[in-house]
């Protein structure tokens, strides 16, 4: 399954351009996160990160209403981030990014990947439930703002294996 088979209609998903999509990203970000990132952090991640990667969703005007953060590391891939502008949220964006962003890192040979979640976010623990993912642990109180438990999640897949919600 290709993000374009399950994004919203007008949705694009592509790696992230830094000079087009930072502000983009950034406001994303911001409507998003209390303990948001910074520019210094992002520019960073782009430009001296060797296994930093970002995509992004765009609507048809090419704006950026979501962007999925990541770090692929030998054969895992490490999901740092993943949000959307709250008007775009329940509509698919998340799961065409979350298509790419797999599809991606098997592409580079990972064969797993993990992410922490805070407990309360029953959304993304579907989102992720959806995808295989399967909480293998937790952190306490790793979240602040409000303090909060972070659930450690993992996915693994065979090597090759182009498995994803829907697929038989």
């Amino acid at each position: 399954m290709r993000p374009a088979d399950v994004a919203p209609a007008g949705v694009t998903v592509s790696p992230f351009d830094v000079d087009r999509d930072l502000d983009g990203v950034m406001a994303v970000d911001a409507a998003s996160f209390v303990n948001h990132w910074t520019r210094e952090m992002f520019l960073w991640e782009a430009r001296n990160s060797d296994v930093a990667r970002v995509f992004v969703a765009r609507d048809e005007g090419g704006v950026v209403v979501a962007y999925c953060a990541v770090w692929v590391i030998f054969d895992e891939l490490h999901i740092n981030n993943l949000a959307v502008l709250p008007a775009w949220r329940r509509r698919g964006v998340a799961r065409a990014l979350l298509v790419e962003v797999l599809a991606a890192a098997r592409r580079e040979g990972a064969t797993r990947a993990t992410l922490e979640v805070r407990a309360s976010n029953t959304p993304a623990l579907e989102l992720y439930g959806g995808f295989g993912f399967e909480q293998r642990g937790c952190r306490p109180r790793y979240y602040t703002n409000p303090e909060e438990d972070a659930l450690v999640l993992w996915r693994e897949t065979a090597p090759g294996s182009v498995e994803t919600p829907g697929d038989e």
